[in-house]
């Protein structure tokens, strides 16, 4: 059993999955849109990691198919279902939290900014928006709850969500496991024993464009844009 000796293990996606395994990692995804505060969790380097622990996986938790293809198949069919089941919890949420959230004082786990910022991502990106969000660290946590709070049409959104989770998922997955084995069959290389620099990789790849659009990206000290932006979700939740 691994032990979480300071905040930073919690940004470790290896160390879930050796306390937890599958189970663990389904929360982690469900928790990321479900629970909304699980913005801070590790995401796509969580199933890039998986996909190389893929088979391990499968094997500890339903015993192996034999085939890598299939075990692979099974963990990331699973993370899609959590990453939509977390979706559709966030979506409601937002239906029925809406105006609170947006009244809601910042705290460390939650603050406003990230709601408009989604709320920026689902304005121009309109229909799209659900499925491209999920490629977005911080982005993804609340933009089924915006698109909840816009009372999006459910049945559309949905449809989005079910396509993203499973590009998501498949994606991701199927990235750690075939380049870890296209690297140890080519080049010799065991991705289990770099991943402290895949993630690095990762993390600064997927979150670096997101913390710059946050600092730059908006006016800045301009509280009545604010004020409209909230004025608005609230008249549309009414």
């Amino acid at each position: 059993m691994e032990d979480i000796n300071s905040w930073k293990d919690l940004l470790n996606p290896e160390l879930y999955i050796k306390m937890g395994g599958f189970w663990l990692i389904l929360f982690i995804i469900f928790a990321e849109t479900g629970l909304f505060v699980g913005f801070f969790l590790p995401g796509d380097s969580l199933l890039f990691v998986s996909g190389i622990y893929a088979v391990d996986i499968i094997k500890e938790t339903f015993g192996s198919t034999g085939r890598d293809f299939l075990d692979t198949t099974i963990l990331a069919t699973a993370v899609a279902i959590a990453a939509i089941i977390g979706n559709q919890v966030g979506y409601w949420f937002g239906r029925k939290t809406g105006p609170a959230l947006y009244n809601k004082k910042d705290t460390m786990l939650f603050k406003k900014k990230y709601l408009y910022q989604a709320h920026e991502f689902f304005e121009k990106n309109g229909a799209l928006a659900i499925i491209m969000a999920r490629f977005l660290p911080v982005v993804r946590t609340f933009m089924p709850i915006v698109a909840g709070i816009v009372k999006m049409d459910k049945k559309q959104f949905m449809r989005d969500n079910i396509i993203g989770g499973i590009l998501w998922s498949f994606i991701l997955i199927f990235a750690g496991h075939y380049l870890d084995k296209l690297f140890m069959d080519q080049f010799g290389i065991n991705l289990k024993e770099k991943l402290e620099f895949i993630i690095i990789i990762i993390v600064l790849v997927t979150t670096v464009p997101v913390i710059l659009k946050f600092v730059f990206g908006a006016p800045k000290g301009d509280p009545k844009l604010e004020d409209e932006v909230l004025d608005d979700l609230i008249d549309k939740e009414k």
